[in-house]
């Protein structure tokens, strides 16, 4: 794991404080070194698994940073934090939220079968570790909200931004991509439809990062 928040330390210190990127980054920085820090206490039974998710997990969105970075084709889901990165008229905390949706959306469930691939598991052996790590998360939202939104003396300006990040919440994404992380499993064997469910998952989630990401400014 220490390899990974490695590389969003350097993330952190390469780009703009003001980039969406970067808001989602120091967000998700946070959060993982939160886990570390839990895993590292002994609050995970079998710390190994724990970590494994983690690292399958955080990978994906470094991924999807190195290929936007590159010129690269992207995920869908990433695609709207990529294109809206610096548009005046988006609040941090809309990037910050479609972050959270792309990676728990899309990348957690993909992430749960390729850590059940590298420990030889099925998804059920990683139930708790998956509960553990959305608890860390769901703990951390509202601390992100409270950050970034914006102070009483700006809610009559920020008032279609509270319907907007009102309308999305991480527990219905971490119920959605454990369902999903269950089906991709079961569809292993058949790799054409698990392509399909892939892909479909992949636009469904990016148009609802797409959503968050109405400039409200």
């Amino acid at each position: 794991m220490e390899a990974v928040l490695a590389r969003m330390r350097a993330l952190d210190e390469r780009l703009p404080a003001h980039d969406g990127v970067a808001v989602f980054n120091r967000v998700y920085l946070t959060v993982t070194q939160a886990l570390h820090g839990r895993i590292e206490r002994g609050e995970f039974p079998v710390p190994r698994r724990a970590a494994v998710l983690s690292v399958r997990f955080a990978e994906r969105y470094l991924a999807a940073v190195e290929a936007a970075d590159g010129g690269r084709r992207t995920p869908a889901c990433w695609r709207p934090l990529f294109q809206y990165r610096r548009h005046p008229g988006v609040h941090p905390l809309q990037h910050a939220l479609a972050g959270i949706n792309a990676h728990i959306g899309h990348d957690l469930a993909l992430a749960v079968v390729a850590a059940c691939r590298s420990l030889d598991c099925a998804p059920g052996a990683l139930e708790g570790d998956f509960d553990r790590v959305g608890d860390t998360l769901v703990s951390l939202e509202e601390a992100i909200r409270e950050d970034l939104m914006p102070g009483p003396d700006l809610l009559q300006i920020a008032d279609p931004l509270t319907h907007l990040v009102g309308s999305w919440s991480l527990e219905r994404a971490r119920s959605g991509a454990w369902a999903g992380a269950r089906l991709l499993w079961t569809l292993r064997e058949l790799p054409e439809l698990a392509e399909e469910f892939t892909d479909s998952l992949d636009a469904g989630v990016g148009l609802v990062s797409r959503c968050l990401l109405t400039p409200t400014g």
